[in-house]
């Protein structure tokens, strides 16, 4: 099973595009575990996740959270910017897919 983290500045604005990736992967019949949290907790949750995406408003944070995730093994990269604009669920989880293999 999949387990995906999303982190933004509060982790409230990626709560939608998780519902979002949840029925997207619901629809290809996956088991996921997708959530939203504050970029400030990603050392509390990275080992519980396979996939850290950044928020693209943080964007800024990625080498910090490079730097949490890599030494455990954990995907990090930032959600393009249109698809977290237009809220698109099936192109995040895409991109979560990718990144965990």
């Amino acid at each position: 099973m999949l387990k995906v983290g999303l982190f933004c500045a509060a982790g409230m604005s990626t709560s939608m595009l998780v519902e979002k990736m949840k029925v997207a992967a619901k629809e290809r019949g996956m088991e996921v575990e997708i959530a939203a949290y504050p970029e400030s907790e990603m050392e509390k949750y990275v080992d519980h996740i396979d996939v850290a995406l950044l928020g693209p408003q943080v964007k800024y944070l990625l080498n910090k959270g490079k730097a949490v995730c890599e030494p455990k093994g954990v995907a990090i990269d930032v959600i393009n910017t249109v698809d977290y604009g237009m809220m698109n669920g099936s192109k995040v989880l895409d991109h979560a897919i990718k990144l965990s293999k």
